[in-house]
């Protein structure tokens, strides 16, 4: 209760109040047109010339070449720009920003961490982010449900959210504070689940505690090994078998919700494929069995691309920073060969140990190392709407969809790095940045 009642203060510091009013006349307000050169049909890759959509409340009312422009109607003209759906990203740290990521847990408090997260919940939506999946608070358990519950109520901007608390985790496991000197007992970074009944529990628990979904971690500690060629292979031991993975999915069903996994590759891929999760996040290492699983079952590939080009190029020691840098040529070669298989994808930037804002560099790299503009796009809003399961509510400009619209610059079809830099943020019909 006490942390409820920090929060509640600062956000009430933070921000004016008059922002986010959510006096009833607001609901009546006027109908808007937003117009601009270009809209594109993101389902089937139709570029209209010009755009136009009807917004009433919070709703898209109409969209075309030209709208129905009722008495009253406020328009908005975009010029030359292209609108889109507001854009998704399926993996993000809500908690997390630059730095050392172990430290953010010993050193800062929770109500720390809630502010900042709060921070980064804005910067995100403000760069045309209007839904997000928070992919463990690292820490903080289940404190980003009162950042999505203050999101909700209009206190704070940003986007909308789907959340795990914190992930989960074996003992010795990927976070669980193995770099520190264990007679100072510090605390893991996930909550410990060691087998299956141990993994019902926490799921249980975190649900009690306003998760959305549980995020899994399957594999680590992944790192690049000697290949005995003269090479370098990935080598990413598992930490839950396909059976213990299979029933947490089974309760996840049961609770109305999904699993998805840090899995970076082999055998661990092949036991979240196995087992049926919503998502595997990294994604370096898929077998063609795997990805066989993958195609058959929907499940979405989130490659985060953008994590590991930062760590490549700011981790401080020379030595790190090569080996991120092959462990990024490698995911790269990987890559190439999901794309021709057809695997189904997500677009997840892991933001967060990188400034919050920036991760439509995402959409960038994934067609720099081999998607088309369009077919990233449709990972972006139609596949991230399907993960986040909002698949008749966000991802496309259509009647009956929120009014979750962004505009860029030019044509994001002929070059997608536009989409990194939003001009104007529309989320559930109200105008969040212009």
């Amino acid at each position: 209760m006490r942390l409820h009642v920090l929060i509640a203060i600062a956000f009430v510091s933070l921000v004016p109040a008059v922002l986010f009013s959510q006096n009833p006349s607001e609901a009546k307000s006027a109908p808007v047109i937003l117009h601009a050169t270009r809209l594109l049909e993101v389902d089937t890759g139709k570029m209209l010339s010009p755009g136009e959509i009807l917004v009433e409340g919070e709703y898209i009312k109409d969209v075309g070449t030209s709208v129905n422009h009722p008495a009253g109607a406020k328009v908005i003209d975009l010029g030359d720009t292209t609108l889109l759906p507001g854009l998704i990203d399926a993996h993000v740290h809500l908690f997390l920003h630059p730095g050392a990521e172990d430290l953010q847990t010993v050193e800062e408090s929770v109500p720390w961490r809630v502010i900042l997260a709060e921070q980064a919940a804005k910067d995100d939506v403000m760069a045309g982010y209007t839904a997000e999946r928070d992919m463990g608070t690292e820490g903080a358990g289940s404190a980003d449900t009162a950042i999505r519950n203050a999101i909700n109520a209009g206190l704070i901007p940003g986007p909308r959210m789907r959340l795990s608390g914190n992930a989960i985790d074996i003992l010795g496991g990927h976070e669980d504070a193995n770099k520190f000197n264990p007679e100072q007992h510090v605390l893991s970074n996930a909550d410990r689940a060691n087998d299956a009944e141990q993994l019902i529990e926490v799921m249980r628990e975190q649900h009690k505690e306003g998760s959305d979904f549980a995020k899994i971690y399957e594999t680590g500690k992944d790192k690049m090994v000697p290949d005995g060629h003269g090479g370098l292979v990935l080598r990413t031991p598992y930490q839950y078998t396909a059976e213990q993975l299979a029933i947490a999915v089974r309760e996840a069903h049961r609770l109305g919700t999904t699993v998805g996994v840090h899995a970076m590759g082999e055998p661990g891929t092949y036991y979240a494929a196995e087992a049926g999760v919503a998502s595997i996040d990294h994604a370096t290492q898929l077998s063609d069995e795997t990805m066989r699983l993958m195609k058959e079952k929907g499940i979405f590939a989130v490659p985060t691309f953008t994590i590991f080009e930062y760590f490549a190029k700011h981790t401080g020691e020379q030595d790190q920073a090569a080996t991120q840098a092959k462990m990024l040529d490698y995911k790269v070669a990987e890559f190439k060969k999901q794309v021709t298989f057809g695997i189904p994808f997500a677009v997840g930037s892991d933001v967060g140990p990188f400034p919050h804002g920036t991760q439509a560099r995402e959409m960038t790299l994934m067609v720099k190392y081999g998607m088309k503009p369009l077919a990233v796009l449709q990972a972006d809003m139609l596949n991230g709407a399907k993960l986040l399961g909002w698949a008749d509510e966000i991802g496309q400009l259509k009647p009956g969809f929120y009014a979750d619209v962004v505009a860029v610059p030019g044509n994001p079809l002929e070059d997608i790095s536009v989409c990194e830099h939003v001009k104007f943020v529309m989320k559930s019909g109200k105008v969040v940045r212009q």
